[in-house]
């Protein structure tokens, strides 16, 4: 298989996108809450921008939105304007090849082209998102309760990431900085300090 294209995604796109996020679902259990309508969970709160990977037979095998701007905190003057990095995922079958930075690499060029902030948060049991985003430049910033429940009721924790507009070429620089890092760490944990 070749590298996946990315492009816009289009609404002819929903129905693959809710077909690859089912099989996410089913291998990962993302999202932890499965969505009663799932194209609408796609689609809200409206995004301002989404995008999709597409393999070669046209099959949706990957999906990144840019959701609505978040306001800084309470009292402080934003710095520049700041977007939530959401709806990330890319099908089992075409993992291997890069794709989820692939994708995060498309959503931060759009960001950089806006001068704005990325945040996004991820559950705190997510390990193999958790070590995507550190790799690609993001910064953990902290972690808080989720505002909803797992299907069983339980309390889902979240860490908090974030990655500023210009971060593009401090990204081999983390990167390398990881990876040392990572040979002197005997524990290889990614923890997160708030």
């Amino acid at each position: 298989m070749t590298t996946p294209r990315i492009r816009r995604r289009r609404a002819a796109d929903l129905d693959g996108c809710v077909a690859a996020l089912a099989e996410v679902h089913r291998v990962d259990r993302y999202p932890v809450n499965w969505p009663a309508d799932p194209r609408r969970w796609l689609s809200e709160p409206r995004p301002d921008h989404a995008w999709v990977a597409v393999a070669d037979d046209a099959a949706i095998v990957g999906h990144v939105a840019v959701h609505r701007v978040v306001p800084g905190p309470a009292g402080a003057s934003p710095a520049r304007p700041t977007a939530e990095v959401a709806r990330l995922f890319v099908a089992p079958g075409a993992r291997g090849s890069a794709l989820g930075s692939a994708l995060l690499d498309r959503v931060r060029r759009w960001a950089n082209a806006r001068g704005t902030a990325l945040v996004l948060e991820v559950t705190s049991d997510n390990a193999a998102a958790a070590a995507l985003y550190e790799r690609t430049g993001w910064r953990c910033t902290g972690t808080s309760t989720a505002p909803w429940t797992a299907p069983d009721g339980s309390a889902v924790s979240l860490r908090h990431y974030t990655l500023s507009a210009d971060a593009g070429p401090a990204i081999a620089v983390s990167r390398r900085a990881s990876r040392a890092a990572a040979s002197r760490n005997s524990g290889g944990s990614n923890t997160c300090t708030s």
